[in-house]
């Protein structure tokens, strides 16, 4: 049995690739039969990532290096190259979202690939496959591999099967994305020098730790290596100000790359931070903790006051993309396992909110052929339903307590406030309270967050029916609504019943919250997850101010 359990995380990942072989032997004139085998395939690696889901064991406790379901191969015994693969609880939750989003992407691209559905379907099993294996690899060349593997794709599903603009687009997706990825390559070269197993260098991602925590520390190699990973990993989220290839990629992608884009392949970038740039270099995580938290407060008001200004849709909604990971970085940077724990969960619910909207929005611009907001008006009156579950997903993006939105929002900034005291050996250690206003700073996004999306809703749904051409519009269909009610179903779970899906992240949180920060708190806020609903008294940190307050309230996550 534990033969088999270790072979699933590779069926997670290989599942897609088998479809995709599969689909190379269906003639491109059958156009049906390929979108029906591409769901089949999305729907069976969901199964798959269900069953790794539940073979994951929640643990009490977890350290840096603590991988389940793990699978090791030589690869290029020499080189030290090996297929390794396996998940902590950040990795497992990430596949489990990525598997999820899967069959809903193809129902929402089913009319978007035209003549060409082989080649958009092909596009979508291989991205699918990439995104897995970035999660759950092991190796660090092997992530690369699957890092840049998302790159042609989603180039393809941009610059083929976009709008007007889409070569545009496309090419400067692939330019930022390609660059940016450049540094990082050679850093894992250099760190693969500095490594030392059996007389020799390895890959592996154990004896990568290692090397790193060995390094220099800022101003020297860590710190320039760190920040090597950290610029693929920014371009990625996108942080501010990195960010400017995400509109357009945004605007001009289909549906479906809309849907891909949003819902996965940015928490690679917040997921690179945790994995890799962070825990790899502790000491330079640590240095630039408050500069990545200041650069994420600027992306949290900017993306928002840049939606307000908006008069697409989907541009509107990408430039809230920016806002929401902004948080998720914010977590992140301020070093707490509360604020690490929101970080993972809003991830997850960024994923569901956001590519509803993107496939909201997508089915109205199937029915009208435009995303101009001033275009419509009133739109309630003649699709109640998709108005309905449009309110539902803005109540989950503003995080209206209730949804997902809520429970990661409101960890990320408890903790964010708390941070200063638990973790004075910073830049900021002479100032513990510039994590509270980066956190109050930030809270203004929630306002900022309510204001654009209440107003896009007013504009779209509500109001007289200004235009005439609006007036026989089709209400949600059912293929749409395959497509959409799993995930306002999920935003209502996930934010009324979080506490399986932080059973298995808040470990994996406190883990790498301790190796970065080495925090005493990160270890307790875990042990006080499961328990009651109270405050807990956390003792600082070695080192902490003589006249700082001597315990800290830290409030633990909604049970349920």
């Amino acid at each position: 049995m534990d033969a088999l359990n270790s072979m699933i995380v590779t069926a997670v990942i290989m599942a897609p690739l088998a479809g995709a072989l599969v689909l190379a032997f269906i003639p491109s004139s059958e156009r049906e039969q390929l979108k029906v085998a591409t769901l089949v395939t999305m729907v069976a690696t969901f199964a798959l990532s269900i069953w790794m889901y539940s073979l994951y064991q929640v643990r009490p406790a977890a350290s840096a290096s603590d991988f389940q379901l793990q699978l090791q191969k030589s690869w290029a015994e020499g080189f030290g190259l090996s297929y390794h693969v396996g998940v902590d609880g950040v990795a497992v939750t990430l596949m489990l979202l990525t598997g999820f989003l899967g069959p809903l992407v193809v129902l929402a691209g089913w009319n978007n690939a035209g003549e060409r559905a082989k080649e958009f379907c092909l596009a979508l099993l291989v991205l699918q496959a990439s995104m897995m294996g970035t999660f759950a690899a092991l190796d660090l060349i092997l992530f690369y591999v699957f890092w840049e593997g998302v790159l042609i794709p989603m180039y393809l599903l941009i610059g083929i099967f976009g709008s007007d603009n889409r070569e545009y687009a496309s090419v400067k997706f692939f330019i930022y994305t390609m660059v940016g990825s450049m540094p990082m390559l050679v850093a894992i070269l250099y760190l693969y020098t500095r490594t030392s197993v059996n007389g020799g260098h390895s890959f592996d991602y154990p004896a990568m730790l290692a090397a790193g925590s060995m390094l220099d520390t800022v101003p020297g190699a860590q710190g320039w290596l760190f920040l090597a990973f950290a610029l693929a990993f920014a371009i990625k989220v996108p942080m501010w100000p990195l960010h400017t290839w995400l509109p357009d990629a945004h605007t001009e992608a289909p549906a479906a790359g809309s849907m891909v884009l949003a819902g996965v392949m940015l928490k690679m970038g917040t997921f690179g931070f945790m994995r890799y740039a962070m825990p790899l270099f502790p000491a330079a995580a640590r240095s630039y903790a408050p500069a990545i938290g200041v650069l994420s407060v600027i992306g949290i008001v900017y993306g928002s006051l840049m939606s307000l200004t908006q008069r697409d849709m989907k541009r509107l909604v990408a430039y809230s993309s920016v806002a929401h990971l902004g948080f998720v970085m914010l977590g992140l940077a301020a070093l707490d396992t509360q604020g690490s724990t929101g970080a993972v969960y809003q991830m997850v619910n960024h994923g569901i909110s956001t590519g509803a909207l993107f496939l909201l929005i997508g089915a109205i611009y199937e029915r009208r052929h435009t995303r101009l907001i001033a275009e419509y008006g009133g739109l309630a009156k003649v699709t109640p339903i998709l108005a309905t579950l449009f309110m539902i997903i803005t109540f989950s993006s503003v995080a209206l307590p209730g949804t997902n939105g809520f429970i990661g929002e409101f960890l990320i900034l408890s903790g964010t406030f708390t941070s200063g005291q638990i973790f004075p050996n910073t830049v900021f250690a002479s100032h513990p309270s510039a994590w509270a206003w980066m956190a109050t700073i930030g809270a203004t996004g929630v306002i900022l967050g309510a204001a654009y999306m209440l107003y896009l809703a007013q504009r779209v749904w509500f109001g007289p029916l200004r235009n005439p051409r609006n007036e026989g519009l089709a209400d949600l269909s059912v293929r749409e609504g395959f497509a959409l009610i799993p995930l306002v179903v999920a935003a209502i779970v996930m934010g009324v019943y979080p506490q399986p899906f932080l059973d298995r992240i808040t470990p994996t949180a406190a883990a790498f919250t301790q190796r970065v920060a080495g925090s005493a708190g990160s270890r307790e806020f875990a042990a006080n997850l499961g328990g009651a609903l109270r405050p807990t008294m956390v003792r600082p940190v070695d080192g902490a101010h003589a006249n700082g307050p001597q315990a800290v309230p830290i409030h633990p996550a909604v049970q349920h």
